[in-house]
């Protein structure tokens, strides 16, 4: 005769913030049968989760001493700082859900480390209905302790997908702003064009599904860009070299103007294009002006030591 053995308990964990995302994620977990300890620096904010079946700390250090894992899912770095002020991180497995910088997540990894917990740095690519969405391409960036992330990788993927960027605990937040400042710029560029055809009788649903597929079309520039700054040659096999799109700058600004239409989305990237040109390269395509947003050494340091002490 012969027995199964009991399935393992789903694994516990503590969540730090029921904010918008907070809530997703606790309801994410929930549903999964995952146990899950909640605070929130607002207790009332708890409620929905509570109401699904967490069990609401009254303090973070409290919530933190409940569960190995740790999840904090906060408003800034600051405001990660301050919960865990007070907890013993002794032993615990530290996830960092709350959006920051680079530089963020290495000295959180850093104090962490040195009280005691390993670390890791995340970038949610993903709003709050995306989450606990398989379909919806939800999915987080990762970094930091290996070991941390191979041992709790089931319970981090059933919010959303997961994707392990590196050791260096600064590369999640790293990707995640690269990401994040490219959809700014594709959000500019479609800003600028609806705002072009306003006033005249073109329904912007028109022009909706033009805009969406040239912008399709051109998604093959971003592996371009790639392989030509592994390479260093920025000239071979261009079709459209940096000279020739400066010259028809002309024709989008005098556009703009007569349409009565700000150019301010436009000029930053015509700005470079034309310094370019000028340095002698308009026979490259546009890859080599990733160079010339790279600042000096002292101009970075400068300008961090700025926004600190715009911060104090």
């Amino acid at each position: 005769m012969t027995h199964n053995a009991p399935s393992p308990a789903p694994a516990s964990l503590t969540l730090l913030g029921a904010g918008a995302m907070g809530t997703a994620l606790g309801r994410a977990w929930l549903a999964a049968g995952r146990p899950v300890t909640v605070w929130n620096r607002t207790p009332a904010r708890t409620a929905a989760l509570a109401a699904e079946g967490a069990t609401v700390a009254a303090t973070a250090a409290e919530a933190v001493a409940a569960n190995r894992l740790v999840i904090a899912c906060l408003l800034d770095d600051d405001s990660v700082g301050e919960a865990l002020d007070g907890a013993d991180l002794t032993g615990r497995d530290l996830v960092n859900l709350t959006t920051g910088t680079p530089a963020q997540g290495r000295a959180r990894a850093a104090r962490a480390t040195a009280r005691g917990a390993r670390f890791l740095d995340a970038g949610i690519m993903a709003v709050p209905p995306m989450i606990g969405v398989p379909e919806s391409g939800a999915y987080v960036f990762y970094s930091g302790s290996r070991p941390l992330f191979e041992e709790h990788r089931d319970t981090l993927a059933v919010p959303a997908g997961t994707r392990y960027v590196g050791e260096d605990p600064g590369f999640a937040a790293l990707h995640d702003v690269a990401l994040l400042s490219a959809m700014n710029g594709l959000f500019a560029g479609i800003t600028h064009a609806f705002a072009l055809i306003g006033g005249e009788e073109v329904a912007p649903q028109d022009l909706a599904p033009l805009l969406a597929s040239w912008l399709t079309a051109m998604t093959p520039a971003v592996h371009e860009t790639a392989e030509r700054l592994s390479s260093d040659d920025y000239t071979s096999g261009v079709v459209s070299h940096l000279a020739m799109q400066a010259a028809g700058n002309g024709t989008l600004l005098r556009t703009a103007e007569e349409q009565g239409v700000s150019a301010e989305l436009l000029m930053p990237y015509m700005d470079l294009m034309a310094r370019r040109v000028a340095a002698g390269h308009g026979d490259e395509d546009g890859a080599g002006l990733v160079g010339l947003l790279r600042l000096p050494a002292t101009e970075t340091a400068t300008a961090t030591r700025e926004r600190a002490a715009d911060r104090a």
